[in-house]
């Protein structure tokens, strides 16, 4: 008798981020990238494979203008990113970080109009003592028999940058330990022959050597899920933003497809049915590259309506700026202090009533403002929905925390100073350098990390370590994100909850015209060149 065989595939988008459409926010140039292009990749794959299974792995709903126009605006159309994934007959979306970002009446209206349910076996409804939204895993039985599951799973590192009113009565409990309980019980109570886990989570190690790839905090656990987790087939990853495919991490086959639509992963599974059941023979992924593909037109017309309010929105005119706020050099923003940062922090202090402030240039797309200033301007330049949070800290915290930042940094084979590849690899991470308003302080790369806060003064005294100081910065850098554990644990002195997008504008709309200006509190430099 021959062994029954087939063919399945399963197609992965992550980290979309909102974008849909493929066109630039900052200046409406197409791109080769988004959820229309996407789209008509998966069309043409339906049509070969029809049974195809289609999941998205987070970080979906946060992250362009049209998601906050949507979230903050005007909430009153269909959300676009949820009609969109329905419209593409999506089986399964798993929660990312991101997706709390709006809050949870937001995410739950979400959860309502989606057509396809939202899986987190590790984020736990406490009342309910179940995964939020009562979905842990999905099992699909194709026409000859053979079931499917997976298993979704989310970093448990959330409670580390979101707002606590956005998860509270949530419990992020270790996606190891969700997988190791589990997967069994799909195997047993579900009698699933493929276990795919898809995991808004990235990488520990590197999956091609298992070399360590990042410091040890959980917020990313995939290579462990694979070494500890039996009978696993396929791990779709995320959050890292990063491309990765033709992988295998102690059998299981791994993908990760970038952000924002570049690449839909695709993995291609060989099942066998013999006398002990069905058993997969072979496995692989791949990246299929969103710039190959046309934009889908049903897709495009989906989104039209709320794009056209959104842009319109965008294009209003709420100030003007004197003097030159543009960017003509992230680097050079980093190293002395350019006028937009310091209008930033200037903000946050007018705000908050504090007296010190920190924030950071979150990537290199930020173009800074011209003359005209739009609500186009401030969100291509602050680009996440962060609030504001004044806490206490002491001066061996700021001093902590300045060293923490001078380890972006690192000098070049011609005693230049650049970016230390660790915030470049598996994933940009230019929002985790602060620079500071109302300090000076020099930090010299030529010297030990650790050891590279050369000055550190305030108002013209040195700073003392036990000193008490009340500092404003973003939620996300008060809770810790981004490995500042100084700042873990320590009295908040005041919670201002208006998104910083919405207190920029109107700071500038009050005032009809800001001021370029930079005092120069602050340099980077390399002191061996002295």
């Amino acid at each position: 008798m021959t062994n029954q065989r087939c063919e399945v595939v399963v197609l992965e988008t992550s980290d979309l981020h909102g974008f849909l459409l493929p066109r630039s926010y900052a200046d409406r140039n197409e791109v080769g990238r988004g959820l229309s292009r996407i789209a008509s990749a998966i069309r043409e794959i339906r049509r070969l494979h029809p049974d195809a299974l289609l999941i998205d792995n987070g970080d979906c709903l946060q992250g362009t203008p049209l998601t906050y126009y949507h979230a903050k605006v005007n909430g009153e159309p269909a959300n676009p990113v949820v009609a969109c994934l329905n419209e593409l007959r999506y089986d399964a979306a798993v929660l990312g970080n991101h997706e709390f970002n709006y809050g949870l009446p937001y995410l739950r209206s979400t959860v309502e109009q989606s057509d396809f349910p939202w899986l987190s076996a590790n984020i736990v409804d406490m009342a309910a003592e179940m995964p939020v939204f009562g979905k842990p895993y999905l099992v699909r039985e194709l026409s000859n028999g053979l079931r499917i599951g997976v298993l979704g799973l989310t970093t448990a590192y959330i409670p580390n940058w979101e707002q606590p009113q956005h998860i509270a009565g949530l419990r992020f409990d270790d996606p190891v330990a969700a997988a190791r309980k589990w997967v069994p019980i799909m195997k047993r109570k579900e009698s699933v022959d493929v276990v795919i886990v898809s995991y808004h989570g990235g990488f520990e190690r590197d999956p091609a050597t298992g070399e360590p790839a990042e410091p040890i905090t959980r917020e990313n656990v995939g290579y462990e899920i694979c070494e500890r987790v039996e009978g696993i087939d396929v791990l779709l990853t995320g959050h890292q933003h990063r491309a990765i495919a033709n992988c295998h991490v102690n059998g299981v086959c791994v993908v990760q497809p970038a952000n924002e639509g570049r690449f839909l992963g695709k993995v291609t599974l060989q099942v066998e049915k013999g006398v002990h059941g069905w058993s997969v023979t072979s496995s692989g992924s791949e990246l299929i590259d969103a710039a190959g593909y046309d934009p889908d037109v049903r897709i495009e017309e989906i989104v039209g309506d709320v794009e056209a309010l959104a842009q319109t929105w965008l294009d209003q005119p709420i100030g003007y700026a004197t003097g030159d706020m543009s960017i003509s050099s992230h680097a050079d923003a980093r190293l002395h202090e350019h006028p937009l940062i310091e209008f930033i922090n200037r903000v946050q202090l007018h705000v908050s009533g504090a007296s010190i402030s920190n924030t950071a240039l979150f990537d290199n797309l930020s173009p800074g403002f011209g003359e005209r200033i739009t609500m186009r301007d401030i969100v291509s330049n602050y680009v996440y929905p962060n609030t504001l949070r004044v806490i206490r800290i002491s001066g061996s915290d700021m001093k902590a925390a300045l060293e923490k930042s001078a380890e972006y940094f690192e000098l070049g084979p011609e005693g230049d100073i650049v970016v230390h590849p660790a915030f470049l690899t598996p994933k940009p991470q230019h929002y985790n350098y602060d620079m500071w308003e109302g300090i000076e302080y020099v930090l010299d790369i030529s010297r030990p990390v650790g050891r590279r806060v050369v000055k550190l003064e305030r108002n013209g005294q040195p700073v003392v370590e036990d000193e008490r100081f009340d500092v404003v910065m973003n939620n996300y850098r008060a809770g810790g994100g981004g490995d500042f554990a100084m700042f873990q644990g320590k009295p908040v002195v005041k919670d201002i909850p208006t998104d910083m997008v919405e207190l920029l504008a109107d700071y500038i709309r009050e005032r009809g015209r800001i001021e370029a200006s930079a005092n120069g509190n602050w340099v980077v430099v390399n002191g061996s060149k002295d």
